[in-house]
This record gives structure tokens, C-alpha cells and sequence, in this order.
């Protein structure tokens, strides 16, 4: 009886030592998957005129302060629609603007828990058109704070009239 009772006991003893030098491991697999780690996409701002910006961004999720709108959180978990901060269309553009030196302005919406784009180097819609948001050429369903972007994807804001 004893020799079973110290055979069970190596053998937990065993299976908690494996199991404490995995732990360190597996919380590390976790930290690494970042899914708000930066993405490259392509951001291209087409208005009424011509194209007004196209280049390369490297995005995530943050705050973005506009002058209409305040600054709120624009990192895809607005709405719920994310479970954890990804990187989003309308942070890409908060970016390139920065990066590039151009303006933009967006009212905010409590209601939708997003911004409504509406001014990019100071082309406004004037009531008669809004700023359609794209990526991969398909509209996107949900607001650009609330869309996840991935690496590679090309984001589009498009001046579109009513």
C-alpha cells in the first residue's frame, strides 16, 4: 500500500513540476499575441478634386482628439465591436495626419461610440456628400473606430455626395 501511495505521490509531484515549467511559457505565448501590436496598411484619401493622400501608415488602436470632437478612444472596442484593442481605420488616418502634417476633424457620436469623419485637409462635405470609409474596397459595416484592420489592408476615405 505504502510503495502506491509513494508511486502516486512522484507521480503528482512530476506532472506539477511539468506543469510550472510550462506556465512561464504559455504566459509568454500569450503576451505575444499583441492584437493591437502595429500594423502596416496602405491609406489612401481620394476627395471631390483628386487624391489628396496616399502612402504607407503604420497604425494601431489609440486615442485620437479631434478639435469637434474631443478626444476619445478610437482602438476598435468602441461599440464592443472588438473584445481587445485592434488597430482601425480612423486611428490609421489620426496617424498619417500626424505623421504627414495634413488635418482632419470628426464630430463624435456618443450614441454610436465613434467619430464621424468630417474634414480631411480641410475638404468638409458640406452637407451634400460625408466621408465613405473602405477597406479592401468593400464599405466598412461599422465606424472607423470600431473596424479591425489587419497587416496589408488597404483603407480608403472616400469624399462620396448624397
Amino acid at each position: 500500500m505504502q510503495r502506491i501511495s509513494t508511486r502516486r505521490g512522484l507521480i503528482t509531484t512530476a506532472a506539477l513540476g511539468l506543469a510550472l515549467a510550462s506556465a512561464p511559457a504559455v504566459a509568454h505565448a500569450q503576451e505575444s499575441t499583441d492584437t493591437n501590436a502595429p500594423v502596416k496598411v496602405t491609406l489612401t484619401v481620394q476627395g471631390p478634386d483628386g487624391l489628396l493622400f496616399k502612402g504607407k501608415v503604420r497604425t494601431k488602436g489609440h486615442d485620437v482628439t479631434t478639435a469637434t470632437g474631443g478626444t476619445h478612444r478610437c482602438d476598435g472596442t468602441n461599440g464592443g465591436a472588438n473584445p481587445t484593442a485592434v488597430p482601425t481605420p480612423t486611428a490609421a488616418l489620426d496617424d498619417a495626419a500626424r505623421k504627414r502634417h495634413f488635418t482632419w476633424d470628426g464630430t463624435w457620436y456618443a450614441s454610436f461610440d465613434d467619430y464621424s469623419v468630417d474634414t480631411i485637409k480641410n475638404v468638409d462635405g458640406g452637407g451634400v456628400a460625408y466621408w465613405n470609409i473602405s477597406v479592401n474596397g468593400t464599405s466598412t459595416p461599422v465606424g472607423g473606430c470600431q473596424f479591425k484592420l489587419n497587416p496589408g489592408d488597404k483603407v480608403a476615405f472616400t469624399w462620396t455626395a448624397f
